[in-house]
């Protein structure tokens, strides 16, 4: 007897070229598409999150140390003796980093100049070979962005014209540009890196702001930027003052990369969350399709269902075996869902490139300057997206099955 509605349940879901049937395989294959669609998109913005923290890491600093009064850091070849001390720290540079307007044959620009010292410019910015020419920082050369090098118009060997800040802000001095040979262009993959900012030496860009002393920040890099815990002791590190002269002037503070990008993964958390809940809808559809089954199925054996009340099936039994049904169904759904969104991931990339030859372009290079479409799958959002289609599927079920166990014996078998 415990076992019979499971055995009502699946000798329902056995094809008859019926109405009922038809709309079973339906919902099992909505159910199946919703799952699919829901991992692998989640699984494809998860990778361009990874993407995107890559080259954050890649480019930019881990940990910027500032001063906490004024806008110079006083005594940083010091500091940063001290800063590479500290165990997990890779790279420690002191910098100079302004907003300057660059000028060539009437094009203007207006990038972001970072002066470092050229020994460590590579190590500081990951950025791979040069698109063209070197990374020298020697004499009066810059090096450029290839977004910026396209938009100003200029390649290796041309000369641009280099505006101070310090013009703008100077009321009893005169700050005269100066002119640069550009010795490399460096391409890091992603557009605001490649278009918002060029490198010159340290010493150059210090000339440039009239200083003759001194950095604005000192920029450190850790092997252990995504470990919350090894990467909080070295920003706690950084900052501990150890030198006893330490002057009020030079005292630090921290801003750690996820601090200074945090508007941009916020976006990022939002926008996966909210395509997510979206798509979220999708499976909701899909569930209401098995709701819709187990309504049919109910209006076709009603006659059963009078049989079984008439010889002695309580209600809770006949709920139970609709109940299995639609719990059935989208098993079958999730099972198929997870198959499905596994090979398409597995082959995503030759998807892409089937769609591109039939001329349908959905990631194009050009824009996303990526080599492949990323995607990273979490077991967390296997098991989200299972939880949620198994809730829905049950409250979808829940409905036909208790209408299934109100109705009355004796007018289901005369029906």
């Amino acid at each position: 007897m415990r076992s019979f509605p499971l055995f009502l349940a699946l000798k329902y879901l056995k094809p008859k070229r019926s109405v009922a049937s038809v709309i079973t395989v339906v919902s099992i294959l909505g159910v199946m598409l919703g799952v699919a669609v829901v991992i692998i998109v989640r699984s494809v913005m998860t990778g361009f999150g990874d993407i995107w923290e890559e080259k954050i890491l890649d480019f930019k600093p881990h940990v910027s140390l500032v001063p906490m009064q004024g806008n110079v850091i006083s005594g940083e070849d010091e500091i940063a003796t001290r800063l590479r001390t500290i165990p997990g720290v890779t790279c420690v540079t002191p910098e100079i980093d302004t907003r300057v307007l660059l000028s060539c044959r009437g094009r203007v620009l207006a990038p972001v100049l970072l002066g470092v010292d050229g020994d460590e410019f590579t190590r500081a910015y990951k950025i791979g070979t040069p698109r063209a020419g070197t990374f020298d920082l020697n004499g009066d050369s810059i090096v450029l962005g290839a977004t910026a090098a396209r938009n100003l118009g200029v390649w290796v060997g041309d000369e641009v014209v280099v505006y101070s800040p310090k013009t703008l802000v100077a009321q009893d001095e005169v700050f005269l540009p100066v002119k640069w040979k550009v010795s490399g262009i460096f391409s890091c993959g992603q557009h605001e890196y490649d278009s918002g900012y060029a490198v010159a030496s340290l010493a150059n860009v210090r000339d440039l702001m009239g200083m003759e002393k001194g950095v604005f920040a000192i920029h450190v890099k850790s092997d252990c930027p995504t470990d919350p815990e090894k990467f909080s002791k070295i920003v706690d590190e950084c900052v501990k003052p150890q030198t006893p002269n330490l002057k009020p002037q030079t005292e630090l503070r921290a801003i750690s990369w996820r601090e200074a990008d945090r508007e941009i993964f916020n976006a990022l958390a939002v926008e996966k969350n909210m395509t997510a809940l979206l798509l979220s809808l999708i499976s909701l559809v899909a569930v209401f399709c098995v709701m819709n089954t187990l309504l049919v199925l109910t209006v076709q054996k009603t006659p059963e269902i009078g049989l079984l009340k008439a010889i002695g099936f309580r209600r809770f039994e006949i709920m139970k075996v609709f109940m299995v049904h639609g719990m059935i169904q989208c098993g079958a759904g999730i099972v198929l869902g997870l198959c499905a969104s596994w090979a398409v991931l597995a082959n995503l990339q030759n998807i892409v490139e089937w769609l591109a030859k039939l001329g349908v372009e959905v990631f194009p290079a050009s824009v996303y300057g990526l080599a492949a479409i990323p995607h990273r799958l979490i077991v967390t959002d296997i098991f989200w997206v299972v939880g949620l289609v198994l809730v829905f599927g049950f409250l979808a079920s829940f409905v036909p099955a208790m209408i299934a166990s109100l109705k009355d014996p004796v007018r289901a078998l005369n029906g």
